[in-house]
């Protein structure tokens, strides 16, 4: 196991039994590996095991299916557990939303005292004090409160901006600067910020199960290297090698505005995006270094911001990125599995062509789909088609893919999510565009004679009237793009045995 953010430190610790709450998602996926690489036993709790089912350290851990909702499951899960780190908050919003994260981490905390928890590690956010807070981090202030205030010793980190490959921060500065060399800015990016690279966060977090007992406390942690928003973004654009970025702050922090904008540009949804924006409105800066009395710094000292940025481009560049932001998105209903479709109305788009090239040729170019290698038919339709799904809050194609080509359950191609993958046969795509109905993209390859045969099938389930509508609307279009993309993969692969490449069929 090579974890590719590593912590500095190799300080030996005390063998511990710890539950990992939010294990799917971008901190608590990269948490795991080094929590096991320090010796300790890990468990996870999780809705959906399927999407962990392809992680390096699936079978060193034990996993434990259920909710944080349900008071008995929690009871079961904590059982012999030593240090509790929770990791989940919802970026839902609307009326109950604070009330709800706030319920759910008093259950927590009431289940942790039953079990004899000896400490439970939180990680929240900067934020001045006496300021008129986003819900958002409202309610993260809050829920570290609660723990504080529990029966149970508690570790509330607070950190500002995290800067790692895969991170919805590190995405929104990339995408902002990169596609905007003259901006007209809020007045927020005048606010400075400390960020921290992902490493240091998962060093503070590795370190806090062997803190002395009886400690019950928050530390503010970043990287001591605070540059206004505005200065983030040109750094980056340094670091990059593009010219430094003209940005114009406006007196106006307009932070709806410029949340829908950071949407349409980036590749990071609405529903995401306001909370990110609403977090600068205030500067985020550590108010402490008491940290540094209780966990000694990394080795070679902290992340200055421009190295964490160097750091997250170099793990893109190498195809080494172990988690991202989108691959924590919601849990996708399943398939019906019932091969007659008993009891749902659906449309279906088959397609099959012959291939000249051997199947792991094909299967090679099915799994690199997506991302910077497109679809295979018609570019501009499939930039149109999300460009719209952005205008209405959805994904769109910006969110591309964590690695270039190999993919595993749960992660996410450009709208759409791996619901299955069974290398080297098939893969099953479920759609997270905005959409009447639910959507599949099932691609599969099988041997036919010397060749293959190439099968793709789309699926779509619509809802109500307007699905039925929707799927007239985009069929006369579908005799364009599916024939072409099926006709476009065998040629790939065709072009790709000819020049006699590597494939891809190893578990990655």
């Amino acid at each position: 196991m090579q974890p590719s953010e590593a912590t500095h430190s190799n300080t030996p610790q005390d063998t511990k039994t710890v539950l990992v709450t939010g294990a799917t998602g971008y901190i608590g996926g990269r948490l795991v590996p080094r929590l096991l690489e320090a010796g300790h036993r890990v468990k996870v709790l999780v809705r959906t095991p399927q999407k962990i089912a392809d992680v390096p350290w699936h079978d060193q851990v034990e996993i434990i299916q259920d909710s944080l909702s349900d008071a008995g499951s929690l009871a079961t899960a904590l059982t012999g557990v030593d240090v509790l780190y929770y990791l989940v908050h919802s970026m839902a919003s609307g009326s109950g939303f604070e009330a709800k994260e706030e319920a759910m981490a008093r259950l927590v905390a009431r289940a942790a005292m039953d079990a004899g928890v000896d400490r439970i590690v939180y990680l929240g956010g900067l934020h001045p004090e006496n300021a008129e807070l986003s819900i958002h981090m409202r309610s993260r202030e809050t829920v570290g409160r609660v723990f504080l205030e529990s029966a149970v010793d508690s570790i509330v980190f607070q950190a500002g901006v995290v800067i790692g490959s895969g991170s919805a921060s590190f995405e929104m500065i990339r995408h902002l600067a990169e596609t905007l060399p003259v901006m007209p800015a809020p007045s927020w990016v005048n606010n400075r910020v400390e960020a921290i690279a992902v490493r240091d966060v998962l060093h503070y977090l590795v370190a806090a199960a062997a803190l002395p007992e009886k400690l019950n406390r928050s530390f503010d942690v970043g990287s001591r290297d605070v540059l206004k928003y505005k200065d983030m973004m040109n750094e980056y654009a340094v670091e990059r090698g593009l010219p430094r970025r003209l940005v114009v702050a406006l007196p106006v922090p307009a932070p709806k505005l410029a949340g829908l904008w950071v949407a349409l540009v980036t590749p990071i949804p609405l529903s995401m995006s306001l909370p990110l924006v609403q977090s600068l409105q205030h500067d985020a800066v550590s108010r402490e270094l008491d940290v540094d009395d209780y966990i000694p710094q990394p080795d070679g000292g902290l992340t200055p911001y421009r190295r964490a940025v160097a750091l997250a481009l170099g793990k893109e560049r190498d195809g080494q990125v172990e988690t991202t932001w989108a691959n924590a998105g919601v849990d996708a209903d399943p398939l019906p599995s019932d091969p007659d479709w008993a009891g749902y109305k659906v449309f279906l788009d088959e397609r099959t062509f012959h291939s000249e090239a051997k199947p792991e040729y094909v299967w090679t170019i099915i799994e690199g789909i997506g991302g910077k290698n497109g679809w295979y038919s018609l570019p501009l339709a499939w930039r149109v088609r999300g460009w719209l799904d952005k205008l209405q809050g959805g994904a769109g194609l910006l969110r591309g893919r964590r690695h270039p080509k190999t993919l595993n359950t749960g992660e996410v191609v450009d709208w759409w999510r791996v619901e299955a993958i069974d290398r080297g046969h098939l893969l099953r795509l479920r759609a997270e565009m905005r959409a009447p109905g639910g959507a599949w993209l099932e691609l599969a390859v099988e041997p036919d004679g010397d060749g293959s045969l190439y099968k793709q099938r789309a699926i779509f389930f619509p809802r109500g009237l307007a699905g039925r509508l929707y799927w007239l609307g985009v069929y006369p279009f579908h005799g364009f793009i599916f024939p072409s993309m099926a006709r476009n993969i065998s040629a790939a692969a065709n072009t790709l045995q000819e020049a006699g490449s590597s494939v891809s069929t190893q578990t990655p």
